[in-house]
């Protein structure tokens, strides 16, 4: 699955290299696709003049290719269902908060290719420090390849490396299932703050 949320764009020229990239892979994917935006910096800020059938920029031939294999998904999806998904294994994500929390839930590995804001700070966290995602390596300009987007998608859909981090992912839902069930920390921190509220309104 690959989701840049909400805002976020590529340049033309990544867009049409992550296509090649995915093809390269061999592997089914869904991808929600945005129209390119070349007009801000580090094209990754979605604007009203990205409103564009992101479908059209994609590379002569793309979509006849993967046709029975990927799916393009123009603008948006219904996110938190394509993550709960059985078949879904992997997510290549900007690394937002909202995503990162969902994938937690659901237990499922990333690729981390954050774009702006705290997603670079998140990114880290993931890779380095929980352990739970790759990253891809970018050229001095921050140009991803389609040749490395091809192999990163291989490592963690078939790889020894995708074999460990589903696993430390699969620790982190069974704690997080833990502090949101009805005796867990997250529950009670939130009833207290409610039960507070409440006090509040009523005096």
């Amino acid at each position: 699955y690959i989701s840049f949320g909400s805002g976020g764009t590529l340049s033309h020229n990544q867009l049409v290299e992550l296509a090649f990239g995915l093809e390269m892979s061999e592997q089914r994917f869904l991808w929600v696709v945005r129209s390119p935006n070349d007009g801000v910096a580090n094209a990754t800020y979605f604007t009203v003049n990205s409103q564009n059938d992101p479908l059209a920029f994609m590379p002569e031939g793309f979509l006849d290719r993967i046709k029975g294999r990927g799916f393009l998904v123009p603008s948006w999806a219904p996110q938190a269902k394509i993550l709960g998904h059985s078949s879904t294994g992997g997510f290549l994500t900007h690394c937002g908060w909202n995503s990162t929390l969902e994938s937690v839930v659901e237990g499922i590995p990333l690729i981390a290719w954050p774009l702006y804001a705290e997603q670079k700070m998140n990114a880290v966290m993931l890779a380095e420090d929980l352990k739970v995602a790759s990253r891809p390596k970018a050229d001095e300009n921050g140009f991803v390849g389609r040749v490395e987007i091809a192999n990163m998608v291989k490592r963690l859909m078939e790889g020894e490396e995708g074999k460990g981090l589903r696993s430390r992912m699969k620790e982190l839902k069974d704690a997080a299932a833990k502090v949101l069930s009805q005796d867990g920390s997250s529950t009670e921190a939130l009833a207290q703050v409610a039960g507070k509220w409440q006090a509040k309104i009523c005096t």
